[in-house]
């Protein structure tokens, strides 16, 4: 999936080969935009509105590989297989507005989700393993931000290891190459992109990182007397550190290129080695394919 100025566009490869594209004009409601311009407001508008147009996105995909499944299910011939076939025709028929904001609404309640249980659990554990080992609120929330990063890093370690995690992150890490690769003004061929790093500077993957850096400092201006009053602050200030880490990361985005200052998107760029997996030509090709379609649509809307 890339993202252009006008348009946004997923590419997938079906299983003969043939490379579709699903693209959504990238509109919003100006109520929206004006948000956007607001420092820490946007960093939350931009992240929600993200999660529900990548669920849409990744929708789509499962949507073509269920599609080539009951594709290969009806070689055999079978009434079922046709039935099925013909209820997922209606389906996907039916692909209407509502809908549209079903899987929008559904993806952001589960980013929202897993941000607040990243949020409580490692507040939980530290509350219940240091609780009477020292009173110092800042030294709590290190630890707390020690143990929240652990706990992400086993995380994604450990559903990288499943084959359909893997294979995400290997064309996580094509868009990468591609982008670093435009960016050079190299000719985008599989072979040259794949000279490129699958690690960049602007991925989400840093701003989780951040956010975590940004939750202990915040955090650390509040005072708590029991657990559950721990808690409902974390809660409550996750809109304020989800904005300010926003804000870090286009601060850290901006000085990517002073030689002294890069050093601040390296936590971001370490976390990709987990997010990230070295692409096949296959999904290479693939990423070329959805880059060179949205810079096309983002061509004829600039034309006058």
């Amino acid at each position: 999936m890339f993202a252009g100025r006008h348009a946004n566009v997923t590419a997938v490869r079906r299983k003969n080969n043939e490379i579709i594209f699903y693209e959504v004009p990238r509109t919003t409601k100006p109520w929206i935009q004006r948000l956007k311009k607001i420092p820490l407001v946007r960093g939350v508008v931009a992240i929600l509105e993200s999660s529900a147009k990548g669920s849409q996105h990744l929708n789509f995909s499962m949507e073509s590989y269920a599609e080539d499944e009951l594709a290969d299910s009806s070689k055999e011939g079978t009434a079922e297989a046709a039935a099925a076939k013909s209820a997922k025709k209606e389906e996907k028929s039916g692909w209407s507005l509502s809908m549209i904001v079903g899987v929008a609404v559904a993806g952001i309640l589960s980013f929202a989700f897993g941000k607040i249980v990243f949020t409580v659990v490692p507040a939980i554990i530290e509350q219940l393993l240091f609780q009477h080992s020292f009173s110092n609120r800042v030294v709590h929330n290190l630890i707390e931000g020690v143990i929240k990063i652990l706990f992400l890093l086993s995380y994604l370690y450990i559903i990288s290891l499943t084959p359909l995690i893997k294979r995400l992150f290997q064309y996580h890490g094509a868009e990468h190459k591609v982008i670093s690769a435009y960016e050079a003004g190299a000719e985008l061929t599989v072979s040259n992109v794949q000279k490129y790093t699958r690690l960049h500077y602007r991925c989400g993957s840093s701003f989780i990182v951040f956010s975590v850096l940004v939750g202990v400092v915040v955090y650390s201006f509040f005072h708590w007397d029991s657990l559950w009053e721990r808690i409902y602050l974390r809660i409550l200030l996750l809109p304020v550190v989800l904005g300010v880490s926003y804000e870090a990361l286009r601060f850290t985005n901006a000085l990517r290129d002073l030689p002294v200052l890069r050093f601040l998107g390296y936590p971001g760029l370490w976390l990709q080695k987990l997010t990230t997996k070295e692409p096949t030509d296959e999904q290479v090709a693939v990423s070329i394919a959805s880059f060179n379609r949205m810079l096309e649509l983002d061509g004829q809307v600039s034309k006058p």
